[in-house]
């Protein structure tokens, strides 16, 4: 549902009718399909109960329409219950329905059945009436864009009649930002905002867009366009955070993500950012507060598990508790992520606080069980650098460098680092100009406080070449 019809005066009357209705206690007589707007409206704005409750009111007065089913099927979807999905679905009375075509897609694709949903949206694609195609190609696109399945969504795009509508430069926009073309992505979305320049959406898919590209100036003023038009917008609020985190602008990047779980406060995500920012400003007691807190509203499945024991256990080793700091980092064992650097993780904690001899035995651990792996092996050498080892990380680096060979392109800005500290200039100077060559990304992450704010990577050797000589 688009949001430009939440915005209607038609909808809007319905809305008040509806909550005029619940406030004072009455029954509630309305359309089944006015029930269901409202309960998508609900759900957009991030009131979860009451879109539950208007969605169970519609169900209990036509628990066979297809607007209602096709709700409580995307709400059994987002809590990955698909076998409650699938018995909704088998409540619809018309089968050949875009909202059950589209549905059962959709359940196909959470099943992970990617190539079963793909026949069956090609066998009613044959079907469909040639003046109904367009909509059906970009409906199916959209689906699979939704769920993140980019290069089938391009591919049913490229089964669509190119157009000049907002509809389908929006979806091929988001497509190209899945596929990561972000600056074709940028082209198109600003095409969309020459158009439309109060539509919020476009200028935080814009904001998306150059933070993927990692122009994250540019992200910041998108998001704040956004902003402009809705000051309540989480989307447009976390997206500055993001942005001026990657600034390394820690303290406005704490305000933000404080105002974005003010709006959405069941997200790990807000309270997980708040400690990383926390941290970078050295209030750790503050950090371990907000890591706490999104430890405790994580769902056991959350994507973010990781990250938040990983930062609670930095944080500890910060307050001088190893002990605790190495206890959360075995909460990780049952996780699905890399145990292999969390083992780095330990060691570098263990060294962290002097007990050198374990550490060693941790690393050695470590890089046994990777197989030598050239990314374990940096891992334990920025360790060893972030630990205050200058010469032993310089060192062990030659070493690296020898052992991975010229088509390595990771760490040598870490290098760099370690020759300026240092003082050997003309080594600094040939591994600044090898890191930007090879790695710009990470040359910005791990150099830009020794060059002005904004300086892009390629002009860092030549800046540094005239300070030097100065």
């Amino acid at each position: 549902m688009d949001e430009e019809y939440f915005e209607d005066e038609e909808f809007q009357e319905i809305l008040r009718s509806y909550e005029a209705a619940v406030s004072s206690g009455q029954s509630v007589y309305m359309d089944v399909d006015d029930l269901a707007d409202i309960a998508d409206y609900y759900q957009i704005k991030g009131m979860y109960d009451e879109a539950h409750e208007a969605i169970e009111l519609a169900y209990g007065l036509d628990p066979t329409a297809t607007s209602v089913l096709t709700y409580k099927i995307h709400e059994a979807l987002s809590n990955n219950n698909v076998e409650t999905a699938e018995e909704y679905l088998g409540k619809m009375l018309d089968r050949e329905s875009p909202e059950y075509v589209y549905c059962k897609t959709e359940i196909l694709i959470v099943k992970k059945q990617i190539d079963e949903a793909d026949r069956y949206l090609r066998e009613q694609y044959v079907e469909v009436p040639p003046d109904e195609l367009q909509d059906f190609v970009l409906d199916a696109a959209n689906i699979y864009s939704d769920y993140g399945y980019n290069e089938k969504a391009m591919e049913w795009m490229m089964r669509a009649r190119p157009d000049n509508t907002e509809d389908f430069k929006e979806l091929m926009a988001h497509t190209l930002l899945g596929l990561g073309k972000y600056k074709d992505s940028e082209r198109i979305l600003n095409e969309l905002i020459d158009d439309n320049p109060f539509q919020k959406r476009y200028w935080n898919a814009l904001a998306s867009a150059q933070f993927m590209n990692e122009d994250y100036s540019a992200s910041v003023t998108s998001s704040e366009y956004a902003i402009a038009i809705d000051p309540e917008d989480p989307e447009a609020i976390v997206a500055k955070a993001n942005g001026l985190y990657q600034l390394e602008n820690f303290e406005e990047s704490l305000k933000y993500y404080e105002r974005y779980s003010d709006k959405v406060p069941d997200d790990e995500f807000g309270f997980l950012h708040q400690g990383t920012c926390l941290i970078n400003l050295g209030r750790y007691e503050e950090a371990l507060e907000r890591l706490q807190e999104a430890e405790r509203i994580a769902p056991p499945d959350s994507y973010y598990l990781t990250e938040i024991y990983q930062e609670t256990a930095f944080t500890y080793s910060e307050l001088k508790q190893p002990d605790v700091a190495l206890s959360y980092i075995d909460k990780t064992d049952t996780l699905d992520c890399d145990h292999i650097d969390m083992q780095v993780i330990k060691g570098h904690i263990l060294l962290a606080n002097d007990r050198i001899d374990k550490a060693e035995l941790m690393f050695k651990k470590a890089i046994f069980d990777s197989g030598n792996a050239p990314r374990t092996l940096l891992r334990i050498i920025v360790s060893l650098y972030d630990n205050h080892y200058v010469n032993a990380t310089y060192k062990m680096f030659q070493k690296f460098f020898k052992y991975v060979g010229n088509d390595w392109n990771e760490g040598y800005s870490y290098m760099a680092l370690c020759c300026w500290d240092m003082k050997r200039f003309p080594e600094f100077l040939n591994y600044l100009k090898m890191a930007c060559e090879k790695n710009p990304s990470e040359a910005r992450l791990v150099l830009a406080r020794l060059f002005p704010e904004d300086m892009k990577p390629e002009k860092y050797y030549d800046y540094m070449l005239e300070r030097l000589k100065e």
